[in-house]
């Protein structure tokens, strides 16, 4: 069994190598040697996301993947999970993860008859946990928007701060002839932010 480790952030300014450390001490105490790291920054709750979607390729059957938490996958919606679950189970990928204890067993025993028994309680207990992880991306969704509703009415909302650090790496880039394309290669930005820079350095 090959492992590969899954780290994700949900924004370009939060730091997907946070959990590196722990992964590797969590691995090293399940004797699991990771074979390979896929680490983005992307929205749990977007099924399309470049790395996991290159893990699932890259991965073989009987491989695992191995992550932090669950939210780490999935903070999607019932149909994304169920399409994103149908591709793990196909390629017959098992899921260690940290907080899901019954997840362990994959790492932990040779025998036949027990890997099936906890692979059926480890299905259910992914459930669970993913519905759990898209509840808590819904409320906090649900929340920030009552702030920001909350804020207008009383006239002290001022919208998202902008990020000088990046606008100025971005400037420096254009300036250098830079194309969107490589821009975004090595920023990792998107490219209305580009656009909205440029458009600004013109004014």
């Amino acid at each position: 069994m090959r492992v590969y480790a899954y780290l994700r952030a949900s924004t370009k300014d939060q730091d997907a190598y946070r959990a590196k450390a722990s992964l590797l001490e969590f691995g090293r105490k399940l004797n699991l040697k990771v074979s390979g790291w896929f680490i983005e920054n992307e929205s749990g709750a977007k099924l399309e996301r470049p790395e996991l979607f290159k893990l699932l390729e890259y991965a073989e059957p009987g491989d695992a993947i191995l992550i932090e938490q669950i939210d780490r996958i999935t903070r999607l919606s019932e149909n994304d999970w169920q399409k994103l679950k149908s591709l793990i189970l196909d390629n017959q990928l098992k899921v260690i993860s940290m907080d899901l204890p019954t997840s362990h067993t994959f790492a932990r025993t040779e025998d036949e008859f027990q890997r099936r028994v906890m692979s059926a309680v480890n299905g259910m207990m992914l459930d669970i946990l993913a519905a759990t992880a898209r509840k808590d991306y819904v409320d906090r969704k649900r929340r920030q928007a009552e702030g920001v509703q909350k804020a207008k009415a009383e006239g002290k909302y001022k919208g998202r701060p902008e990020n000088l650090e990046l606008q100025a790496k971005i400037k420096e880039l254009l300036a250098d002839g830079k194309s969107y394309s490589q821009i975004q290669n090595l920023l990792g930005c998107s490219r209305h932010t580009i656009s909205k820079v440029r458009k600004k350095d013109l004014i």
